[in-house]
């Protein structure tokens, strides 16, 4: 049971790497365009992934109906990513932090009414405290009154973001409790690596000065195996990893994390001022964690065990093929 709860709390994990990318970006790998830039770290993430599965999965013979439902994954990462980093160009840190965390709720949302998953009033509850401390967090970081500001096309490409990253987030479960989180994560990022790589020649042919300028530093280098290796490769399986043991809609909570790290690390890395907020909001999150955590433990006990022991049942068989 310790361990259960241990590997459902591994999107924590992922959160805090996600976190970190706010200071990656301070150490200059902005200076790679957009689109051309997370092709590069799907890129490198995918083959890290690949490799681990080479040596540690028996090889599967999927379905194509299974391929197909891969391919869906890879399209929905495609386009939360695409979109976030475009819409990112196109708004100010105040927009792009609050929409990020709209991305939970979408999860919630989806794990509702696609996965039929129970929300009760204790995860509700929770996922409410988490929200307003992430909020409180975000507010002494931010200027609130520049949420009104940027242009209306970024704000619309981060909402969408938002909610794909949430639809790769839940749509993955019934792959995952089939196969596992480390192939269901591993073949749809491999196969998003061409969707990401035909939009690169788009970036070039829109802005080519913006290749000028690139300059191949250690910095650079070190920026994008971070964003390779841990932001995607490695927290990406943790997030995965999470709802082998939980619930969407429980999952979801741990994503508004990322925000109140990248905070705390720039406090720590950049020297950059943080005030009384951090440790108001730092504990509403805490405490909404907590309670949606013995949610799931008191609420759903039979329930959960009975999930594990079919999706266990699940991984084991042996995949069809059509």
């Amino acid at each position: 049971m310790d361990r259960d709860r241990l590997l459902a709390a591994a999107p924590l994990l992922a959160a805090a790497l996600w976190g970190g990318m706010y200071v990656v970006s301070k150490w200059g790998f902005r200076e790679v365009p957009p689109l051309t830039l997370v092709f590069l770290r799907v890129a490198l993430g995918a083959g890290a992934l690949y490799a681990v599965v080479r040596l540690t999965t028996p090889e599967r013979s999927f379905s194509r109906r299974d391929w197909r439902r891969l391919a869906g994954l890879a399209a929905w990462l495609t386009a939360a990513l695409s979109t976030q980093f475009v819409g990112t160009d196109l708004t100010n840190a105040s927009q792009g932090a609050l929409l990020t965390v709209l991305t939970p709720v979408f999860m919630v949302a989806l794990g509702v009414t696609a996965l039929d998953e129970r929300l009760s009033r204790r995860k509700l509850l929770g996922t409410a405290l988490a929200l307003v401390g992430t909020l409180v967090v975000l507010a002494g970081r931010y200027d609130p009154t520049a949420v009104a500001g940027g242009g209306l096309a970024g704000v619309g490409l981060l909402l969408f973001s938002a909610f794909a990253f949430a639809g790769f987030s839940v749509f993955g479960k019934p792959l995952i409790e089939r196969y596992s989180a480390l192939e269901t994560v591993t073949y749809a990022t491999l196969l998003s690596v061409p969707m990401f790589g035909a939009l690169v020649p788009l970036e070039w042919f829109l802005d080519p000065g913006a290749f000028a300028s690139v300059a191949v530093t250690p910095t650079l280098v070190a920026a994008v195996l971070y964003l390779g290796l841990l932001s995607t490769a490695a927290a990406w399986y943790c997030w995965y990893k999470g709802m082998e043991y939980a619930d969407a809609s429980s999952v979801a909570v741990f994503f508004f994390a990322q925000p109140v790290v990248g905070v705390l690390l720039g406090a720590v890395v950049l020297g950059e001022r943080v005030g009384v907020e951090i440790l108001i909001g730092g504990a509403l999150l805490v405490a909404g964690v907590y309670v949606v955590n013995r949610a799931g433990e008191s609420g759903d006990a039979g329930g959960a065990e009975e999930a594990d022991a079919g999706a266990e049942a699940s991984r084991t068989r042996p995949a069809r093929s059509e």
